[in-house]
């Protein structure tokens, strides 16, 4: 019960980091992500706001790849879609997070977002409570398909990325920075994460040892 209950605290954590990481990249104002490009057209031709969008386009995904895999997805990709815009929404509207006035501000804020993105999904993946929408349908596609993960992922991104610029969401040189970067910050990340989760379990089994 405890150990299940550090991992869901780890999984939150990660959702709250890489939501951080996201309104980033989206304050930066250098184009965003190909996801968020989308979520982003969405919200300023109907309205609502980018976490609400990211929430239905992720109800939408979590539907498709439900039908494709014929199986209910895991609870965490529920909570993914859901609390991934909540928070999204709520660091928007933090007074002091302001686009920077200058090219080289607006650059270091892009990175930065993007190191905490690629940290944040290291983290929420590292405790094994679900993949989210997105990564569900591309394991759904995969399984269907017989693609590889790789060729699965460059369809979407560029299907959705087409979708979200024809709607008017931010393309721009910060979009090619995400896509290129974002594989190999991931990469970095995910190891360190799941040794920092792993390190943290032991420590609790411990303590837990300890206590009895």
């Amino acid at each position: 019960m405890k150990g299940s209950l550090l991992r869901w605290s780890v999984y939150f954590v990660g959702l709250l980091i890489m939501s951080f990481g996201i309104v980033l990249t989206i304050k930066a104002n250098m184009g965003s992500a190909p996801w968020d490009v989308l979520h982003i057209g969405l919200y300023r031709q109907f309205g609502l706001t980018i976490g609400t969008w990211s929430i239905i386009v992720g109800i939408v995904v979590l539907t498709v790849s439900s039908l494709l895999a014929k199986k209910w997805p895991k609870i965490g990709a529920f909570l993914n879609m859901l609390l991934v815009g909540i928070f999204i929404d709520m660091y928007m509207l933090i007074p002091s997070l302001q686009t920077p006035h200058t090219f080289f501000g607006k650059l270091s804020m892009l990175l930065v977002g993007i190191i905490i993105t690629g940290y944040g999904m290291g983290f929420y993946i590292s405790a094994d409570m679900g993949a989210g929408p997105r990564d569900s349908l591309m394991l759904a596609l995969m399984e269907k398909t017989g693609w590889k993960v790789q060729h699965i992922r460059i369809v979407m991104e560029v299907f959705v990325l087409l979708i979200g610029w024809m709607l008017g969401g931010p393309v721009s040189l910060g979009t090619l920075i995400f896509s290129v970067t974002i594989g190999s910050v991931f990469g970095v990340a995910l190891p360190h994460c799941k040794k920092m989760t792993k390190r943290m379990m032991t420590i609790q089994m411990e303590t837990n040892g300890l206590s009895r």
